[in-house]
């Protein structure tokens, strides 16, 4: 069995899930597995189980933080209301919203004499 099959088996995978979970970065993964960053790329590329499992563990703690800021921000903290409305919202809650183009308006020729 070669080096990346030895991340396939169901015990590997979930160890990457759970350093993926625990936050740790792509680059941290891969020094934890002996292997280059790029050899990780590689590997998510051609087994997807590795990237699935990868992904998995990034997705957990993402859903796990957007809940405890969601849980902040239902429960009066402000910052967190403004962070939640600027990013979910933004076309509304930006603190500098940013110019839709009138689309009505005729375009404007520049000419410059020089």
């Amino acid at each position: 069995m070669g080096m990346a099959e030895i991340w396939l088996t169901e015990e590997r995978l979930t160890l990457l899930e759970g350093w993926a979970r625990d936050g740790l970065s792509r680059e941290r993964i891969a020094g934890q597995m002996g292997i280059s960053i790029s050899t990780f790329y590689k590997w998510q590329r051609k087994y997807p189980q590795i990237a699935d499992a990868v992904r998995k563990g990034r997705e957990t703690v993402d859903y796990q933080v957007e809940q405890a800021l969601l849980d902040k921000a239902l429960g009066g903290d402000l910052k967190a209301q403004m962070y939640w409305l600027n990013n979910r919202r933004g076309d509304k809650w930006q603190e500098h919203p940013r110019e839709k183009a009138d689309e009505s308006a005729e375009p404007v020729t520049v000419i410059v004499d020089v």
